[in-house]
């Protein structure tokens, strides 16, 4: 049954869209670590006081979210926190990083992190 409401969903037979607007949701998705010796609190004030203000001008941005991740039982996550960067298509992002302010969100960033990973993605979007 759930097979069948999946596959009458992609043939668009259902009553709710497959996703919204694919072509719109280009996303770069960047996992940070900090820097050993920086604190929790000084490397959130870092990225809420000074990088987040400094992405926010990057051309072509559509939307900026910044996900601060927590320790799980005691235990340090693998990254510090996750940032997601929406454009209308790959190629604004690329674009957007061969900028002077996209050189100096990359370098900021750089300075403070020992570990950064990206992933670029196309997002779907489904409501229940």
């Amino acid at each position: 049954m759930f097979a069948r409401s999946i596959l009458r969903r992609l043939r668009g037979g259902g009553q709710r869209p497959f996703s919204t607007h694919p072509e719109k949701n280009f996303k770069a998705i960047i996992m940070l670590k900090r820097k050993e010796g920086m604190g929790r609190e000084e490397f959130e004030n870092w990225w809420l006081g000074q990088h987040k203000p400094l992405a926010m001008r990057l051309p072509g941005l559509k939307k900026y979210t910044v996900n601060l991740t927590e320790p799980v039982d005691g235990q340090e996550p693998m990254y510090d926190g996750v940032a997601e960067l929406w454009f209308d298509k790959k190629e604004d992002l690329l674009a957007a990083y061969q900028t002077d302010i996209g050189s100096q969100v990359a370098a900021d960033s750089l300075a403070v992190v020992c570990k950064r990973d990206r992933l670029l993605t196309y997002e779907r979007v489904f409501e229940p």
